[in-house]
């Protein structure tokens, strides 16, 4: 007999970053451009990387101290990479293969929930004409803290008016899996081809590993769909 598929979930809570959007040359340009400003040496992105997805602010501070700058160089920092991440927002962005596809196959109400500030989530989505297949985007905003905490995850839901239990998160990093743990989301979903702070995905708990998103309703229809 085959394996009985998952319950299927009533909506999905999906990442931004490394999940819908590679947006890998947008932080680099930011942190190169803030390195300019600033007069401090030069951004690997290798090491951007394996950097990304823990919220801005800790990106910045680990960027500080990998180039030996000393913190109290923080808030110039931050503050010019703000700035410099908000003009390139989007301009060196692509959409992950799979995602267009996937989206009218879901069936279900989505909530983008992401680290990214929240009127840069929302540009971002609007730029690439993904904004309307959400009916909530949950950026970084006052009052909520980053993934891994679950506060965004929550105020999807709320806002969704499902409990987390009968929601899936996708994701592509231990951080997305972390927070979904912490919402008590029903189960995580995690994509291969993301960033995860450098370590292997495969390794990060999961309901499923996957290529790409429009995989994703494979998971609940089973074969016969």
């Amino acid at each position: 007999m085959p394996p009985i598929p998952p319950t299927r979930p009533k909506a999905l809570l999906i990442d931004l970053d490394g999940t819908l959007v590679d947006t890998l040359g947008d932080f680099v340009a930011a942190l190169q451009a803030t390195g300019r400003e600033l007069g401090l040496g030069a951004t690997d992105p290798a090491w951007v990387r394996q950097a990304i997805g823990r919220g801005g602010q800790r990106l910045v501070q680990a960027w500080l101290t990998q180039l030996g700058a000393p913190a109290d160089r923080f808030d110039a920092a931050w503050a010019a990479y703000s700035a410099h991440y908000a003009a390139v927002n989007g301009r060196h962005a692509q959409v992950f293969e799979g995602v267009r596809e996937a989206i009218p196959r879901l069936g279900m109400p989505l909530a983008c929930v992401t680290n990214k500030p929240q009127a840069n989530a929302e540009a971002l989505l609007r730029q690439l004409g993904l904004r309307d297949a959400f009916a909530v985007v949950v950026g970084q905003q006052a009052g909520l803290r980053p993934k891994p905490h679950p506060d965004a995850l929550l105020r999807a839901c709320e806002a969704l008016g499902i409990a987390p239990a009968q929601t899936w998160m996708v994701g592509d990093s231990r951080n997305d899996a972390e927070s979904a743990e912490a919402a008590a989301c029903g189960a995580v979903v995690l994509m291969r081809y993301g960033y995860n702070h450098g370590e292997a995905v495969h390794e990060v708990p999961a309901l499923a590993h996957l290529d790409r998103l429009d995989e994703l309703p494979a998971l609940w229809r089973g074969p016969a769909d």
